[in-house]
């Protein structure tokens, strides 16, 4: 691969970031990177029929990217940048095996032309 591991976790860490800020934006009542309402799939149960096509178009991404954290949100008295750093962890866990995985199918493809 023409990237390095370094620069694809750090891309595929602000492109999450980018992904959760933006849907959360504008599905939800109010910009951010995290609900403060604890409602983390916004557009769920809008009335209005754009939110409720867009949430079922994205609902497959965000539950991958934040169901396996959500129960971190649970607690009233939580520190965000606790909640920051775990979603952090998490998305580079995801970027270093998704890395690998495409790693791999580049080096089948590369033995199967030769």
């Amino acid at each position: 691969m023409k990237i390095s591991l370094k620069k694809f976790v750090i891309a595929f860490l602000v492109i999450a970031g980018v992904f959760q800020f933006i849907t959360n934006s504008i599905l939800g009542p109010e910009p951010g990177l995290f609900p403060a309402d604890g409602n983390w799939y916004p557009g769920e149960n809008s009335p209005e029929a754009w939110k409720s096509t867009m949430h079922s178009i994205i609902y497959p991404v965000k539950f991958v990217l934040v169901e396996p954290l959500t129960f971190l949100a649970q607690d009233p008295d939580g520190a965000p940048p606790v909640i920051l750093f775990f979603f952090a962890v998490y998305w580079t866990a995801m970027a270093l095996v998704l890395y690998y995985v495409i790693y791999l199918f580049y080096k089948i493809l590369a033995r199967k032309k030769n």
